[in-house]
């Protein structure tokens, strides 16, 4: 048996939740050159003003543009599944439902902020994106979105990723995008990093240096730059995840006790659980569990102060949890969470005790996949596979307590572009990685010249 709940299309939202008008206690200000608040209008050589305006919006609810609709329209709504095989296999008494955002031409959830972007952007004029990506699904999705709205793409992708999985290069290249093997030579930032950390794997705060210097140099063609992750308006186009399953649990007759999913810089994590947490603001007992790569600790062993976003300090300080913007994480197969950040809403989230975040290793996190490919049948990425983790963990507490809550998580993309770690997994090559407290106070040193966090901020 089977429960699979689809919306028809004129259940698809018009509109995106933006959680910071809900938001309990203070937020944190990006703060600009000077330490102070930064203005909108310094970010004008970056985004496009559609972008900027929903980055510092505090409406509580943004219009989705038709012609964005009219794209999404051809995966969405996805679909809401109960993970039956799942349960039976944990001897689960309770029920596990995903929201599947593997149904994308991308594989995954992040067309939903590629499109709107390369929209807001085709409307003033830009000919052309660059942006980072860590396991090419980003990079993907943006070259698939810019393919929709007439505009070229160019992608530094993290090198180890660039390595480890051709196919998504391929997929870029598919839809027009082109993508650079990152850090490279083509930036000034890129060379820095090359001679600054020897032999690197490359990082996300690399790529984004990259991406951000290459899209405010560019002379011959108007070039903005796209982000994947981490801001708020990337965030708020994800919530349309949240609320479709919000919908479908209440045509299941469901009402999550648990929602769980996986982050590196915090989108598709933000995008089911953001319009859940609105509910758990308003007393809904809830329980919201972040997961991360415990390679890659900033939510469990970070530390919250503001700090860059990219490596090279050209980006706006944010106020996050942070395992400092020079950080190296290890060479993990999820790529997409090797981020040294996390999102400024997710931080606070997790500041103010609305969010939970747990941590699982590489080995940890496979197990979880083969477990989900022998009982559901799908092959998870694995940055999938650290919700599905986080899941099984907590099917087994639940187990010891004698209790049945739902669960709820995201299925944020399938690792059919990610046999090579699976490959490595089976042959027992895989490590769980962790770094020691010494790797991660070296990372952290000189943040002490950065600005503190402080509740009377001007």
């Amino acid at each position: 048996m089977e429960t699979k709940i689809i919306l028809s299309e004129q259940d698809m939202p018009t509109q995106w939740y933006n959680i910071a008008a809900d938001m309990p206690g203070e937020l944190f200000p990006p703060l600009g050159p000077a330490g102070s608040p930064l203005e909108p209008a310094q970010l004008e050589s970056v985004f496009p003003h559609g972008i900027i305006e929903q980055e510092v919006s505090r409406e509580r609810w943004i219009p989705i543009p038709e012609e964005v609709r009219s794209v999404l329209f051809r995966w969405r709504p996805t679909p809401l599944r109960r993970a039956h095989a799942l349960e039976r296999h944990l001897g689960y008494g309770g029920m596990i439902f995903y929201k599947d955002e593997s149904v994308s031409p991308a594989g995954s959830h992040k067309p939903n902020s590629a499109v709107p972007q390369a929209y807001y952007n085709m409307l003033e004029g830009v000919k052309r994106l660059t942006t980072e990506t860590g396991a090419g699904q980003w990079g993907s999705a943006l070259s698939f979105a810019c393919a929709q709205f007439g505009l070229g793409c160019r992608v530094f992708m993290v090198g180890v990723s660039y390595d480890q999985k051709p196919a998504r290069k391929t997929m870029m290249e598919l839809w027009g995008g082109t993508c650079v093997r990152s850090p490279s030579q083509e930036t000034a930032a890129g060379r820095r990093a090359i001679r600054d950390f020897p032999g690197t794997p490359g990082s996300l705060g690399i790529a984004i240096s990259e991406a951000v210097e290459a899209a405010v140099t560019s002379r011959d063609v108007k070039t903005r730059y796209a982000l994947g992750s981490v801001l708020n308006h990337v965030l708020l186009h994800q919530t349309i995840i949240g609320l479709e399953a919000k919908k479908q649990c209440d045509l299941a007759g469901v009402t999550p006790d648990v929602v769980i999913g996986c982050v590196g810089g915090g989108s598709n994590f933000a995008g089911l659980a953001f319009p859940f947490a609105a509910d758990k603001i308003a007393g809904v007992p809830m329980e919201i569990i972040p997961v991360e790569p415990k390679a890659c600790p900033t939510m469990t062993r970070g530390t919250y102060t503001y700090d860059y976003g990219d490596t090279a300090g050209l980006t706006p300080l944010l106020a996050m949890h942070t395992l400092g913007h020079r950080f190296i994480p290890p060479p993990i197969h999820a790529g997409g969470l090797r981020y040294h950040g996390v999102s400024p809403l997710i931080s606070h989230g997790i500041d103010t005790g609305l969010f939970t975040p747990r941590a699982h290793d590489q080995v940890s996190a496979y197990e979880a996949a083969m477990l989900w490919a022998r009982s559901e049948g799908t092959l998870p990425a694995p940055e999938t596979s650290h919700a599905i983790a986080a899941v099984v963990d907590r099917v087994r507490q639940a187990q010891k307590e004698g209790k049945c809550p739902t669960i709820l998580f995201n299925y944020s993309g399938h690792g059919l572009m990610d046999l090579a770690g699976y490959e490595k997994y089976l042959r027992g090559d895989l490590t769980p990685y962790a770094p020691s407290d010494h790797d991660l106070s070296r990372y952290m040193a000189g943040m002490e010249n950065l600005p503190p966090l402080a509740r009377n901020l001007p």
